[in-house]
């Protein structure tokens, strides 16, 4: 068991230290998010003036996802048994140490090894913080306080996006000082600030008790989560080139859309969390998020087809609503897990995601590439329609935190 168990419940503890590790759980999850990020848009700079291909280059700036991808539920049974302020303070730690490693490798194999050890300390923030932040919280400020949390992989995304292409310029050792910079520090202000949440000395049978056996339910939103990362993705990772491809938009106002698309899912996140902490369950709005998130993606599929005027609004809307479940889903998955094993559920839940996420692409690629970009979109909407039903009643909902 965690050291640091005996204190306040979630329920007691001030608001100040709750809003504290808050903010060092999201600031730790954008600083991951930024090493992740940063590789991806380094691939002008390998392709063009490093002689790689493009498909050498990808998969250079894969790496980070593939490290990942092993390591995140590793991390959040490590969580579960010695506490997140450990995983957290480590992980970033070990981010750094292998950001270094990258900028003084001398070849492509070694830079991609670094990258890939770097993904495997960056997971450490995606269980952990997410323990952080429904730990110190109280049941009816969870969704709230997840629905921010959940702001830090597109604000992650967003600063490597903005800042690295220019530090890029100066070449490779520049880029990656700019994730250098942001998880150093942040290791040492998160092992000197952050507080694992209270837990019980000697935790009742319920808390001990595997929450995967006796009941689908985790298994159940894990699935759904999977499926509603179609939708998502695919306005990600297409939503640019359709605007430009299939709307005859150009570069600058297309991203313009794109980035006020993302911040308008952020704030949506937020909402959804609000709103299950409203009535008191997450699956609910799970579910009518599901029904919504089919429903804008087959009015973006007309809209593409129509080449209607206002299509670009539909794809914020339908990129908004496409998002909104991440924070609910994760909200769930670890109340239903508790305590002790919510830093494992965490991780399953994060690899089925980051999985899906990276099927996505191809899968959908091929999609447009033989259907256009109305059937694509129309065939996502698939996903939400399959994931709708699979989503357990709010009465199996229980709170094991």
């Amino acid at each position: 068991m965690p050291t640091g168990g005996v204190g306040p419940t979630p329920a007691t503890a001030s608001p100040a230290r709750a809003w504290t590790m808050l903010a060092l759980g999201t600031a730790a999850q954008t600083a991951g998010t930024v090493f992740v990020s940063t590789p991806a848009f380094l691939i002008p700079l390998l392709h063009e003036q490093r002689s790689l291909s493009l498909a050498q280059a990808g998969l250079v700036a894969s790496a980070p996802l593939v490290g990942l991808v092993l390591s995140l539920i590793a991390w959040g049974a490590l969580a579960d048994r010695r506490g997140e302020r450990l995983v957290i303070a480590s992980g970033l730690a070990l981010t750094a140490v292998a950001t270094v490693g990258a900028m003084f490798s001398t070849g492509y194999v070694a830079l991609g090894l670094f990258f890939v050890l770097g993904g495997v300390g960056a997971a450490s923030t995606n269980a952990a913080s997410g323990r952080v932040v429904v730990g110190w919280f109280a049941k009816d400020r969870r969704g709230l306080a997840m629905g921010v949390r959940q702001i830090a992989q597109p604000l992650g995304t967003t600063l490597a996006a903005v800042i690295v292409p220019t530090a890029a310029e100066s070449g490779i050792d520049a880029a990656l000082a700019v994730p250098l910079i942001a998880v150093a520090p942040l290791a040492v202000i998160c092992a000197i600030g952050i507080r694992n949440p209270p837990r019980p000395a000697s935790a009742p049978a319920l808390a001990t008790a595997n929450p995967y056996r006796g009941s689908g339910f985790l298994w159940r939103i894990h699935l759904v989560s999977v499926l509603l990362v179609v939708p998502q993705y695919t306005l990600a990772l297409f939503g640019l080139l359709w605007l430009i491809a299939g709307q005859g938009w150009d570069p600058i106002g297309a991203g313009l859309v794109i980035g006020a698309a993302q911040f308008v899912g952020a704030l949506g996140r937020i909402g959804a969390g609000v709103l299950s902490d409203r009535i008191g369950s997450r699956v609910r709005p799970l579910r009518w998020i599901s029904l919504a998130a089919a429903a804008s993606m087959l009015a973006l599929a007309a809209a593409a087809a129509t080449q209607w005027s206002l299509a670009p609004l539909v794809l914020v809307v339908a990129t908004t609503i496409s998002v909104a479940d991440n924070g609910l889903a994760f909200t769930s998955v670890a109340e239903v897990a508790g305590p002790v094993w919510a830093g494992r559920a965490l991780g399953v839940q994060n690899t089925g995601q980051f999985v899906a996420a990276a099927a996505v692409g191809p899968v959908v690629g091929v999609l447009i590439t033989v259907l256009g970009y109305p059937l694509a979109f129309a065939a996502s909407a698939v996903a939400p329609v399959l994931a709708t039903p699979l989503i357990p009643d709010a009465r199996a909902e229980r709170d094991r935190l």
